[in-house]
């Protein structure tokens, strides 16, 4: 019997050891074969279903990579699009193939592209900073994207003066800062809700209320929230203010400006290039990639010209290179957003059509959400209330919650679920007497209770 437990005891440390050892480029992706998603359309403010599997479905990995499935449709609804774009999150089906052992691209850097150049955590797919449109020269006129005539040469084509989608596409995005093309929805910047941004500068949450991948919190190390197409991770807003991991939590920065510019006749490092328009309200600074420009700091939370740094993180205790979704002093996307405008590492397309060697299957493993029941980090809101109480997670939401209304003598109420790749949860309290009434939130290992007031006129 005693070299029988031993022998239990032995299996169950090598089976958590392996999963220890495992790269977090295998365990970080978010799986899921049971919820289907939601959208909002224009005037119609109740979410419709997609019935469309949402983050990702299978994560199998060999020696050298690693292989997600995944529909690109996030567990936050999509949508509305009012920019006059018809279309809606679409599944993808896609295979991403990221090398688990990614090595810094010792040559000339390859630049980002137009269209997928990562993959955030649920599956869905990041794009630079780019929306297709640039200046042409030729005719003092915007070329490419919806409703320009295209550009010379095609869409491929490099252009001097490119146009930045952030601030050009803002009235398309939906309320978790992304929007599809062509039914790839994407995210340009960091996929934290417009409504949870400390200046907010879109109000379209107000009309279609949703969330977003992660909740910013500067109390504590931003989650790893994807891998960029050459193998790197890339995490959120804040992180440790030193690369060694001292110095405590600081936003880490962009190292990138804007210009000091009223004509567009140069780039920033002085080369001479056909005209783009002069600085107006119309084409405002900014409204450019190339009205940036990079300076080097000092400071260690300052990024590289790639936006990233090598660095200490929680999941990679021994360091790596790591891009981070960058944002200003009031959490608005601050350019180049996520990774570039070039790589660190080796670019190549990771979507690929099968998988051509034996691979082994990744479970995902439950874990306490630690930073999940921290007081700080749960918010209910509005409090007191009278019609609806929102109950929103800070950080990345990785195991399914449930989230349970009580009276205060203890009556379970209503009840509803805050799956991973989501943040928030309601209830309609529309009904309900004025009075004390708590909130449950659990998962498989504890749970935190809140107190909410219901007051009626």
């Amino acid at each position: 019997m005693k070299t029988t437990i031993i022998t239990i005891i032995t299996l169950v440390f090598t089976f958590m050891n392996s999963y220890a050892q495992l790269s977090p480029a295998i365990t970080s992706f978010l799986q899921n074969n049971t919820e289907t998603g939601s959208y909002y359309i224009s005037g119609n403010s109740t979410a419709i279903n997609n019935n469309i599997l949402v983050n990702c479905q299978q994560v199998e990995y060999s020696d050298n990579f690693v292989y997600i499935t995944a529909t690109g449709v996030p567990a936050y609804p999509t949508g509305p699009f009012l920019d006059g774009n018809p279309s809606n999150a679409q599944n993808q089906n896609n295979i991403i193939k990221i090398p688990l052992l990614p090595l810094e691209n010792t040559g000339t850097p390859d630049d980002t592209v137009g269209g997928n150049i990562g993959v955030f955590v649920n599956g869905v797919a990041l794009f630079d900073y780019r929306d297709g449109v640039a200046w042409n020269p030729d005719t003092n006129s915007l070329c490419g994207g919806p409703g320009n005539p295209p550009c010379p040469g095609g869409p491929n084509a490099s252009m001097d003066w490119n146009r930045d989608a952030i601030p050009a596409e803002m009235a398309g995005f939906d309320c978790s800062k992304g929007h599809p093309a062509m039914g790839n929805y994407h995210h340009h910047q960091n996929p934290s809700a417009f409504k949870l941004d400390l200046e907010i500068v879109s109000d379209i949450c107000n009309l279609y209320d949703a969330d977003g991948l992660y909740f910013i919190d500067e109390t504590i190390h931003s989650p790893l929230i994807g891998f960029a197409f050459d193998g790197f991770p890339i995490y959120g807003a804040y992180g440790y203010r030193n690369a060694d991991g001292s110095g405590g939590l600081e936003r880490i920065k962009s190292g990138y400006q804007l210009r000091d510019i009223t004509e567009r006749t140069h780039w920033a490092d002085g080369t001479d290039v056909d005209d783009g328009p002069d600085v107006n309200g119309t084409y405002f600074l900014g409204y450019f990639r190339e009205d940036y420009e990079f300076i080097s700091h000092s400071e260690e939370y300052y990024l590289d010209e790639h936006n990233g740094r090598f660095c200490v993180t929680p999941e990679y205790p021994a360091g790596t290179y790591a891009y981070f979704a960058t944002v200003d002093e009031n959490w608005n996307s601050a350019y180049p957003y996520a990774v570039g405008p070039s790589f660190y590492g080796n670019f190549e397309n990771r979507i690929v059509t099968s998988i051509t060697e034996e691979t082994t299957l990744y479970e995902e493993v439950l874990n306490v959400s630690e930073t999940i029941f921290n007081q700080q980090n749960i918010k209910v809101f509005p409090n007191p209330t009278s019609d609806l109480i929102a109950v929103q997670l800070g950080g990345l939401v990785t195991d399914t919650l449930k989230v349970e209304l009580y009276d205060a003598s203890g009556k379970l109420l209503k009840t509803t679920t805050i799956y991973p790749g989501s943040t928030i949860a309601y209830f309609d309290v529309q009904t309900l007497y004025a009075g004390v009434y708590l909130i449950k939130i659990t998962d498989d290992f504890k749970s935190i209770t809140k107190k909410v007031i219901i007051k009626r006129d």
